[in-house]
């Protein structure tokens, strides 16, 4: 039987998000880091509302299936997306947000004598599918029914297992929202109200679509997205998360966005601003066994 992805990745229609980073306290080991995040995932709350995604840094994982993200990425005008990789990553997902808050404490008591958490971040589902710029996200995900064959990697050693960008965006909204409807699309690339793509013709190749969409030999490099607004109403944005099997199709996007060797930057940069990225193996089920609590019974 082939390994299983984490079902947290493709949990859909959840409401609350919540999404922390953690380094090791000195002294502790990376088995010592694994167990302590599995058992954060076992049991499951009584309601079993509560989905857990749990991720590793690429170098503390073996086999080696990507690479930290140590470096920033900068585009030939100084635009730069920073690097801020840390040892482990949780993505707790729910339907009720007091359910949410009341796991995430019990996870981070259970984390806090082994690891320091240095990020937190609350995310929720802004009008069921659109981001802070009000355009519909993730249209370019594929069905979910394939969703697996695109995230996690399908055989090798790595099996089961997903590359996760993770990056927090914070939004300019008043500057993009001075911009008419028209001019939005062409940062986009794609109509506001129904997500169609614009056309080669009016597409600009700074929009956002065609910066984003990684091709090679002809055939489209996919991701899986499952990005959530974040924030307050005077500051906010868009947590990027997105899975791949390979680390490849994350980076390259990144490059392009930035302008990395041909100079062309995503339009949408100029209103966004990353404040985060790092990159995070996330093992599969059957990985992790083997740093699962024991059972009592």
């Amino acid at each position: 039987m082939a390994p299983t992805p984490q079902p947290g990745i493709f949990a859909a229609a959840l409401a609350e998000h919540a999404y922390m980073e953690f380094d090791r306290r000195d002294g502790t080991s990376v088995r010592e880091l694994l167990e302590a995040l599995t058992a954060v995932g076992e049991p499951m709350p009584a309601t079993g509302a509560i989905n857990v995604v749990i991720g590793i840094r690429p170098s503390l994982w073996s086999p080696a299936l990507a690479e930290d993200f140590v470096q920033p990425v900068k585009g030939p005008d100084g635009f730069t997306m920073p690097a801020t990789q840390h040892d482990a990553w949780l993505w707790l997902s729910g339907a009720d947000r007091t359910a949410l808050f009341d796991y995430t404490r019990e996870a981070l008591a259970r984390l806090e004598p082994i690891a320091e958490c240095a990020s937190e971040v609350s995310g929720w589902v802004y009008h069921q599918d659109r981001d802070l710029t009000g355009f519909i996200d993730g249209t370019e995900n594929p069905p979910r029914s394939l969703a697996p064959t695109v995230a996690a990697a399908a055989d090798g050693p790595g099996a089961g297992c997903s590359v996760a960008l993770v990056q927090q965006w914070r939004h300019d909204s008043a500057a993009f929202e001075a911009l008419t409807v028209a001019e939005q699309e062409l940062v986009i690339g794609r109509t506001k109200a129904d997500s169609i793509e614009l056309d080669d013709e009016h597409k600009p190749p700074t929009s956002h679509v065609a910066r984003t969409v990684v091709e090679e030999d002809g055939r489209e490099l996919k991701i899986f997205r499952r990005n959530t607004a974040y924030g307050t109403v005077r500051e906010h944005g868009t947590m990027f998360v997105g899975f791949c099997a390979v680390q490849h199709p994350l980076a390259e996007m990144l490059r392009r966005m930035a302008g990395v060797g041909d100079g062309v930057r995503d339009a949408l940069t100029r209103y966004t601003s990353p404040l985060t990225g790092a990159y995070y193996v996330i093992p599969s089920v059957e990985a992790l066994q083997p740093y699962a609590p024991a059972d009592d019974e």
